[in-house]
């Protein structure tokens, strides 16, 4: 061109366009003759499970399908669709601010403290008396500053005063940033892991609290004086944790918590599976004699959570290689159920009293227990039973006149 040679760009569509497929060579990276080979792309596709945030699920999920659906008519892949589910994070948003609102005088200085129900925004987006229409002085409240009642949140000094509560969006802004890295410093990559697994539902938007991460901190705590021994110079199991088998009650524990565990994780209900590891904790701690095998168990449930506290009691419990390979605890469906069990009496649909009989006991035994609980023989006195209704396993419900 003019007499000048140039080289022709022949990789004209970079970037979005090549993430747009990522999810296919991760398949086959090394392949030098094709985009992925062909048993390859049947075995794995598609994608189980996508996790994004709802962004990502406009832009660079959209793309994908669209470049997918173009490999396929073309024939390059042999599914229509890239990915089988979908699933959006939440945001995590700054720590909760709280705000109060003052009345002002002229010169601007503040005086007496106004509900937030009664303040609104003025033209120019400053709030204002919502009743005199004069102008108010915004005042950025201290944690204990405020206390909630009900539903809501109250200045603690005045709990008429309604103060609004809000977790925004973390920006440098705000100055409400968290640094990850100040938080693994100061608590361990484990208690940073499973606070923001155990903040709440995984589609939901939830405000950080560093009050928070220290719950988290104190249950791993927890967890780790259930094995071992803190006040030994050197680093052992607790005397506690001994090789028996467990109680009746001990294995139901321990296969209801796997049962739970395991469901919650295959449903991502990552904060629910937590908390029934903490009631694991706290079940333990009462006891004078863990069974081993059980703290092995419990240990492996806890591992995708926290993995470096998991290697290290797996370690201490007596294993020399790694648990990340080990095979994931089963459950019992017939340890799961429970010996007995608490059945409502109810006299004309009122509610007076409660019962516990064996699990599975017929109509005919649970309307006996029943008439045999002395609350109920005192209310049924003087009475006349027309009807005895019977839901097997769920209520008794007397009738009388």
């Amino acid at each position: 061109l003019d007499g000048k040679r140039y080289k022709r760009e022949t990789n004209t569509m970079p970037q979005w366009a090549g993430s747009c497929w990522y999810f296919l060579r991760f398949l086959d990276p090394k392949n030098t003759t094709a985009l992925v080979d062909a048993e390859l792309e049947k075995a794995w596709m598609p994608v189980d499970l996508y996790v994004g945030g709802a962004e990502h699920a406009v832009l660079h999920l959209l793309y994908s399908r669209f470049w997918h659906k173009v490999l396929y008519d073309r024939g390059y892949v042999s599914m229509a669709e890239p990915f089988h589910k979908l699933v959006n994070q939440g945001m995590i948003l700054g720590e909760t601010e709280y705000t109060g609102y003052r009345t002002t005088t002229e010169d601007g200085s503040t005086e007496s403290w106004i509900s937030a129900t009664d303040v609104t925004e003025g033209a120019d987006g400053k709030p204002i008396d919502r009743k005199s229409h004069k102008p108010l002085a915004t005042i950025r409240l201290k944690p204990d500053d405020a206390t909630k009642q009900g539903e809501v949140f109250v200045l603690k000094a005045d709990p008429s005063i309604r103060i609004d509560s809000r977790a925004y969006k973390m920006s440098k802004s705000r100055g409400n940033v968290v640094n990850p890295d100040q938080v693994v410093e100061d608590y361990g990559a484990d208690s940073l892991r499973l606070y923001e697994m155990f903040m709440g539902p995984l589609e939901a938007s939830k405000p950080w609290s560093m009050d928070g991460v220290s719950g988290v901190y104190g249950f791993l705590d927890r967890v780790w004086r259930l094995m071992i021994d803190d006040r030994a110079e050197a680093t052992r199991l607790h005397a506690s944790v001994v090789d028996v088998p467990p109680t009746v009650d001990q294995n139901r524990m321990l296969h209801k918590t796997i049962a739970a565990v395991t469901r919650d994780i295959e449903n991502l209900s990552f904060n629910t599976a937590i908390a029934r590891m903490m009631e694991f904790t706290n079940f333990f701690f009462k006891v004078e004699r863990r069974p081993k095998a059980a703290m092995e168990q419990f240990v492996q449930l806890l591992s995708p959570f926290a993995p470096h506290l998991a290697e290290e009691l797996w370690q201490q419990l007596g294993h020399a290689e790694t648990l990340a390979y080990e095979t994931w605890p089963q459950f019992d469906e017939a340890v799961l159920a429970e010996a007995t069990v608490e059945i409502p009496v109810q006299i004309n649909g009122k509610l007076r009293g409660r019962v516990t009989v064996a699990t599975g006991s017929d109509r005919s035994a649970l309307e006996a227990a029943a008439r045999a609980d002395e609350k109920i023989v005192e209310q049924l006195a003087g009475k006349t039973v027309v009807k005895t209704i019977v839901v097997s396993g769920k209520m008794v419900n007397f009738v009388v006149k």
